[in-house]
């Protein structure tokens, strides 16, 4: 089994798959350098990004993350303002320190391959790195796969058959499951809902409190992300022009705080939505939800629900949220994907939708069949979500695309809950496996390479 604290990571926007993933391979690349005594040897390093991380690898930061990387820097501890004053110095002396470390000659326009045209057969978000020493001769050549959500895999890694429904990841758990149905079975043999018992088998990763201070540290993140996306103003980076719109209608809501209620609902999850989501796409720290590119909805609904609550029951809301919503971003991830460049954003803003639902209906007490109705249907009406970026940024449409998906989830939510366990035609096993169809048979111009829909329909400025 996968963890849930590997579901959600701390990162830098604007993309898990493009940002977050490469700067992980990259640093990984040079690591391995460094353990095996090569690094001292190393005077050029080239990357070549392939499919999907090449075609909009500039938008989405695909470059910038691949020298910081190189530099030894990690997404979850990485300062953007730091991070944005180094890229600055590798192009400017074209010199870029491995691992902090070993310098090397560095120009991004030549040793950083956009090779768009190479479209991989395991999975399109490829990357090569290799390593030559002063004479030329290579050191070391890798291929690595960005897999969505800051998850990576080497060639190796994605050559391997898993065992049946499951991935085997040598972590064994006392209530194993490798779909929904399994899940549900075990909730009903223990009697426990799905947070206690995915919390179970956390114990298996390490101690109960370590999971619970990482899940309250992912909680606080997202809560940080939506505070500075309410008070940061200004155009957002690319050239697209969009203009951050969170903190006016923050302004508007503040002025009048009786307006927090139901009828306001649809003001309030904008409003948050897309303060993360601004800041996604300003490079700021967001944490993969299961993606960044889909990082709003679920901080959206957990602010609005848990915003006059005591912090006490706050905390425990937002746990019982959070492992109920992970449980779920590991079916998708383990039986489908999360990537928008494999699934379209049905990968990412479908299954946050489909997560966030059964998260919220968790809290609202709904029992592990009605939870899991909840993230059907919020994945039900998210089929066929296409991923088409204008000029290849993450902001049209997907800033307001979290928004709608905040409310879809809310909507969801109560639908199952206004539902007999009995009465779903739909199984969240056969909307996943659904989801993973449609994915296959989307055209690659619709996930990711901004070759199709909104990306060639809207003239950019």
């Amino acid at each position: 089994m996968l963890s849930v604290l590997d579901i959600f990571r701390i990162g830098i926007g604007p993309s898990s798959s493009h940002t977050v993933g490469p700067m992980r391979i990259a640093r990984t690349f040079v690591r391995a350098l460094r353990k095996a005594g090569k690094l001292d040897r190393t005077a050029r390093i080239t990357v070549e990004l392939q499919g999907s991380l090449a075609l909009t690898g500039v938008g989405h930061g695909t470059v910038d993350a691949s020298m910081l990387g190189l530099m030894g820097f990690a997404p979850d501890s990485t300062c953007p303002d730091e991070a944005t004053a180094a890229l600055a110095t590798v192009r400017s002396s074209h010199r870029l320190a491995l691992w902090g470390e070993r310098e090397i000659a560095f120009d991004p326009g030549a040793d950083i391959d956009l090779a768009g045209h190479i479209i991989p057969e395991l999975h399109p978000n490829g990357m090569q790195l290799s390593a030559f020493d002063g004479d030329g001769a290579r050191l070391s050549r890798r291929t690595y796969y960005s897999t969505g959500g800051g998850f990576v895999a080497s060639e190796a890694q994605l050559t391997r058959k898993p065992k049946g429904d499951r991935i085997n990841t040598g972590t064994q758990v006392p209530h194993d499951f490798g779909s929904a149905a399994e899940l549900l079975a075990a909730c009903a043999q223990t009697g426990l809902p799905i947070a206690e018992l995915i919390l179970a088998n956390e114990d298996s990763f390490r101690q109960r409190a370590d999971t619970l201070a990482g899940i309250d540290r992912i909680a606080a993140a997202m809560d940080q992300c939506i505070d500075r996306g309410l008070h940061q103003r200004g155009i957002l980076p690319g050239g697209l022009k969009v203009a951050r719109r969170a903190p006016d209608l923050w302004d508007k809501l503040s002025a009048n705080p009786q307006s927090n209620e139901r009828e306001q609902l649809f003001d309030w999850l904008n409003c948050y939505a897309m303060a993360v989501n601004e800041e996604n796409a300003a490079g700021g720290r967001v944490v993969t939800a299961p993606t960044n590119g889909a990082a709003g909805i679920i901080p959206a609904v957990i602010r609005f629900y848990c915003v006059t609550a005591e912090e006490q029951a706050c905390r425990e809301s937002r746990r019982t949220f959070l492992l109920t919503a992970g449980a779920i971003g590991l079916l998708y991830k383990q039986r489908a994907s999360i990537s928008g460049a494999e699934m379209g954003c049905q990968g990412e803003v479908g299954v946050a939708c489909s997560m966030a639902a059964g998260g919220l209906a968790a809290l609202w007490g709904a029992s592990p069949a009605q939870v899991a109705s909840a993230a059907e249907i919020g994945m039900e009406h998210n089929l066929g979500l296409t991923c088409d970026p204008v000029g290849g940024l993450v902001q049209v449409p997907c800033i307001e695309r979290n928004a709608i998906g905040a409310v879809k989830a809310v909507n969801a939510a109560r639908l199952a809950l206004h539902r007999p366990d009995t009465d779903a035609r739909v199984s969240l096993d056969q909307v996943i496996e659904t989801m993973r169809q449609t994915g296959l048979d989307m055209s690659s111009k619709y996930k990711e390479t901004s070759q199709g829909g909104l990306a060639v329909n809207v003239i950019e400025c």
